[in-house]
């Protein structure tokens, strides 16, 4: 059943950046359609949020009961046409096939990132999308990463290496540009194996704004997290 048990905490405190789920939700929604595949749902924000843009089957995937339980909850609580599943990519059926794979900050979990992505590309129909977003650039590494067992941060070459064989990279930007003077100073200054509720607030709430200005003004080539999208052949 490939059943895990989640080491991170911060799963309710990020619920509440509001901005930033609409950021980098702005930047996918193109690529979600269909029937879509959320790997790591979590508690369900995600679903919560995204839902309304595919009218196809949806389908959160979770290895941590506990979490799986509350993303149950908050999909039921709101009446949404979600089906839920404990496991991983290796517990889908063969066979079972879909339109979108989501990894809304999964793939930085996972030791072996490219076979997980080769593996589920075999699960995403052709001309269909694999849509990732991770934390960016290994420099900025800090006590909350450990804290929440991320195995590594990304860049454009680390993300260009676990794309599938079977696999085209569409798009691969850096967002929340503001962020990163954020999480650098968490690394070298503060040090926090978790923030608090009110720096989250400030961050989303003066930090994303500003970045949803400076990004585009960048290019998308700098930022904190990274976003990455490929089209199965």
């Amino acid at each position: 059943m490939n059943e895990r048990h989640y080491v991170g905490s911060e799963l309710l405190v990020f619920a509440s950046a509001a901005n930033w789920k609409r950021y980098w939700m702005s930047r996918v929604a193109a690529f979600v359609a269909g029937d879509v595949l959320e790997v790591g749902a979590g508690i369900g924000s995600n679903a919560v949020l995204l839902r309304s843009l595919s009218r196809g089957k949806w389908l959160c995937l979770e290895p941590d009961p506990d979490l799986l339980e509350q993303c149950v909850e908050s999909v039921q609580q709101r009446g949404l046409r979600v089906d839920t599943m404990l496991g991983t990519e290796e517990t889908l059926p063969e066979g079972r096939c879909f339109d979108t794979a989501l990894y809304i900050d999964v793939l930085e979990h996972i030791e072996d990132d490219a076979g997980e992505l080769s593996r589920v590309a075999r699960h995403v129909r052709s001309h269909g999308h694999i849509v990732v977003l991770s934390p960016a650039h290994q420099r900025l590494y800090n006590e909350f990463d450990r804290a929440v067992g991320h195995v590594r941060r990304y860049d454009r070459q680390s993300l260009a290496r676990c794309s599938p064989t079977t696999c085209t990279m569409r798009r691969c930007e850096y967002l929340d540009s503001v962020g990163y003077f954020f999480s650098l100073g968490n690394r070298f200054f503060l040090k926090q194996a978790m923030p608090t509720l009110k720096q989250i607030l400030v961050w989303d709430r003066v930090g994303v704004p500003l970045s949803r200005v400076v990004d585009p003004l960048t290019g998308f080539r700098f930022g904190k997290s990274i976003l990455a999208v490929w089209q199965v052949q």
